[in-house]
C-alpha cells in the first residue's frame, strides 16, 4: 500500500477572513478574504474545525481527512480568550459556568464549558480589528473559557446568553497546541497534530 505524505499547519488566523479558501458563489468570492490570501498551501488542505469571519487565533490545517475529522469529534479541549461588552460579574460567571440554553440549527442546546475565569488584558496580542469597535461606549472584560466541542458561534451565544456579548474572541490552544510562537498571518508548519 503506497504511503501518503500530509502537511500539517499551525496558522494565526486574523480577524476578517473566512475559514475556507476559496468560494463558489462569485459575489463571496469578489467581497470576502479567504485562507488562500495567506499564501500557498498544499493541494487538499483543509481547516480542522472553523473560526467565524470576526474571530482570530489558532486554526489548525491539514491534508488528513482521517485525521481531521478524528480531532473535530474526539472532544479536544478549545481554549478562547473573549473580550467582553461590559464588566462582568462573579454572577454571571457562576451562571456560564453552570450551563446556558443556546440555539443551534434552530434547537435549544445547554451550553457548559469545562472551565472559565476572568483575566486580565492578555499583553501578547495583536491590536484589535479596528472593524470591531472595542470599547467605544462601556468597558470590557476578559475571560477565559475551556470548551470541548465547537458549535457555530458557540462562545458568542453563551456570552450574550448571559448579557456580556463578546466583541473580541480569539483562540489560543486547541489540546496542546497552542497560539505561541505565531503573529497574525502567520503560519508555521508542524510535524504532526497528534
Amino acid at each position: 500500500m503506497k504511503h501518503v505524505q500530509h502537511y500539517h499547519y499551525k496558522l494565526y488566523k486574523p480577524c476578517g477572513i473566512l475559514c475556507q479558501f476559496s468560494s463558489n458563489d462569485i459575489k463571496q468570492a469578489k467581497r470576502k478574504r479567504f485562507l488562500s490570501s495567506l499564501g500557498e498551501f498544499p493541494e487538499g488542505i483543509m481547516p480542522v474545525g472553523r473560526l467565524d469571519e470576526k474571530s482570530e487565533g489558532l486554526l489548525l490545517l491539514t491534508t488528513d481527512g482521517k485525521l481531521c475529522d478524528t480531532i473535530n469529534r474526539s472532544g479536544v479541549e478549545k481554549e478562547y480568550y473573549a473580550q467582553l461588552d461590559g464588566e462582568i460579574t462573579v454572577a454571571a460567571l457562576v451562571n456560564l459556568m453552570q450551563g446556558v440554553t443556546i440555539g443551534v440549527q434552530g434547537k435549544k442546546y445547554v451550553a457548559k464549558p469545562r472551565f472559565i475565569a476572568k483575566i486580565k488584558a492578555p499583553t501578547t496580542l495583536p491590536d484589535a480589528c479596528s472593524a470591531l469597535r472595542i470599547g467605544r461606549h462601556r468597558p470590557t472584560s476578559w475571560i477565559t473559557l475551556v470548551l470541548t466541542e465547537g458549535k457555530y458561534r458557540h462562545v458568542r451565544k453563551m456570552t450574550a446568553a448571559i448579557g456580556y456579548p463578546t466583541l473580541r474572541l480569539v483562540r489560543v490552544r486547541i489540546g496542546e497546541i497552542t497560539l505561541d510562537g505565531l503573529t497574525e498571518g502567520k503560519c508555521i508548519s508542524m510535524g504532526s497534530l497528534l
